[in-house]
């Protein structure tokens, strides 16, 4: 028989078990939501407890559906959001305290006062990034000063620091190994870039114990055996476990420097491979690790978006003006244009390359004719005009040419939205056919890792299929349409 994989992508709205085979087609796919918890204005939790559950339910109902799968599995892969952070107890792994996520901006006043003090040079040059609400080290900073019993059992070696793979992973094989991957580690603020490993000055700036963090390895190394809780009838070997952003980079084949690609989830990040040269953004760009293979690295240069996907749920959850996600693409080609109507998602502040987190979203441009059609254009060309900003910044610094972005995620399949990001960024667009390309590129690093695949020359030989969209509009009304933007900008970051 042929083998079977195994892969789980923990995303910031669901967790979904996947089947694949050893070229890469996707099987069968199932998800399930976890809840979204607001415990105050821009702040967001997610209950890790409930995401583990709902990793082992989802795992058990794709086999029960899939019986035939069971018995030729070759391992499981992991692919997670990044930069959401569980504190937990070790031994149990019990979480004490829910997951605070990406997107929460509570140590926005942590963030300040360490800029203040001049820190952010030495942040920038070990970790690559900014000082930002975005990551989780000034998130650990700020529950250990509001929650002194947390912080007395990690100092204790009670409790134990992770993101969510390294927290899946230990609940997985039930304690029985504490360890992240390159990808994950390096966007903690804890990270040192160029020397690969935790880095204590860092650790001992944001009050984080050294020893409470886990161990890091390359996302094709070996993350021990699970059985998911008896469900899987022998243990099976966890291979390829990588951040969300840049496994779907692993995922597009960007191998070579100069290729890009855009995750539009929740939020959206933008990865461009750099190579193995640590390149520095002036213009609001972080320096990413984009994986480490045989003790290489490749570094990329990334822009985070807070709010893309989440901005389209929020059309319809918050306010109501659509009843599902697929219904904005419709809504917005009713009307032949945005009637001057602009909306800035900045709900949780704007990440790259503004960085500025204490912003709020403004709908500006209203008028009379204003209907509901055009705010949810509007909503969808933000997306857009956001992904321009990035990759604006990004073709100053780069020092390589930049001719086509690789997209994926779920927003590929509206049409409108990819067209308007071909004609606003003025780039060859692919669109990824798989959505699941972030579980897909995890699946990629397993199948090196499994000795099932030899070479990246291996994998980039696999099948991979895509939608192209070339720009149509004119360059002269683009330009109209993204100054409009540009404007709508400076008022929101003015007041």
């Amino acid at each position: 028989m042929t083998p079977t994989i195994l892969a789980v992508d923990q995303s910031t709205s669901a967790t979904k078990a996947m089947l694949f085979d050893t070229s890469g087609t996707l099987l069968d796919s199932l998800g399930i939501e976890h809840r979204q918890h607001y415990p105050q204005p821009g702040w967001v939790e997610h209950d890790a407890e409930e995401i583990y559950r709902n990793t082992c339910q989802a795992i058990a109902a794709l086999l029960e559906r899939n019986p035939q799968a069971r018995d030729d599995l070759a391992f499981l892969s992991l692919t997670n959001q990044r930069e959401t952070v569980v504190v937990f107890e070790r031994g149990t792994g019990r979480p004490l305290h829910h997951a605070i996520v990406w997107q929460c901006n509570r140590a926005e006043g942590v963030c300040r006062q360490l800029v203040e003090e001049g820190h952010d040079p030495l942040v920038q040059e070990a970790t690559g990034l900014k000082i930002d609400t975005y990551f989780p080290a000034p998130k650990l900073t700020w529950l250990f000063a509001h929650e002194p019993a947390i912080r007395e059992a990690v100092r204790a070696g009670q409790a134990l620091i992770g993101t969510i793979d390294a927290y899946l992973v230990y609940r997985l094989t039930r304690g029985a190994v504490f360890a992240t991957d390159h990808t994950n580690a390096s966007r903690t603020l804890l990270y040192n870039i160029a020397r690969l490993g935790w880095d204590e000055a860092l650790c001992d700036l944001f009050g984080v114990p050294l020893a409470a963090l886990p161990e890091v390895r390359e996302s094709r190394a070996f993350f021990g055996e699970t059985d998911v809780e008896g469900v899987l009838p022998r243990p099976l070997p966890i291979h390829g476990v990588m951040g969300d952003s840049q496994a779907a980079l692993f995922a597009e084949r960007c191998f070579e420097p100069g290729m890009a690609k855009v995750t539009f989830g929740t939020g959206s990040s933008v990865l461009l491979n750099l190579g193995s040269a640590i390149r520095r953004s002036a213009n609001g760009i972080v320096t990413a690790v984009g994986w480490v293979l045989n003790g290489r690295p490749v570094y990329a240069f990334e822009g985070n978006i807070n709010f893309t996907g989440a901005t389209v749920a929020w059309l319809r959850d918050q306010v109501g003006l659509i009843a599902s996600s697929a219904e904005s693409e419709q809504m917005a080609q009713a009307v032949p244009d945005n009637g001057g109507v602009y909306l800035v998602p900045a709900f949780v502040g704007l990440g790259a390359p503004y960085w500025r987190p204490d912003a709020k979203g403004a709908i500006v441009g209203l008028t009379p004719a204003s209907t509901r059609h055009h705010i949810v254009r509007a909503a969808l060309e933000a997306i857009a005009y956001q992904v321009c900003d990035v990759l604006q910044a990004m073709a100053q610094d780069a020092g390589v040419p930049l001719e086509v972005i690789h997209a994926d995620g779920g927003a590929v399949r509206n049409r409108f939205l990819m067209q308007f990001v071909a004609d606003i960024t003025r780039y060859r667009l692919r669109a990824s056919t798989l959505p699941e390309l972030s579980a897909l590129g995890a699946v990629l690093m397993g199948l090196l890792g499994a000795g099932l695949a030899g070479s990246l020359g291996d994998l980039a030989r696999l099948p991979a299929q895509a939608v192209d969209y070339a720009p149509v509009m004119g360059q002269e009304q683009a330009s109209v349409y993204y100054a409009g933007w540009q404007a709508a900008v400076r008022r929101v970051l003015a007041e």
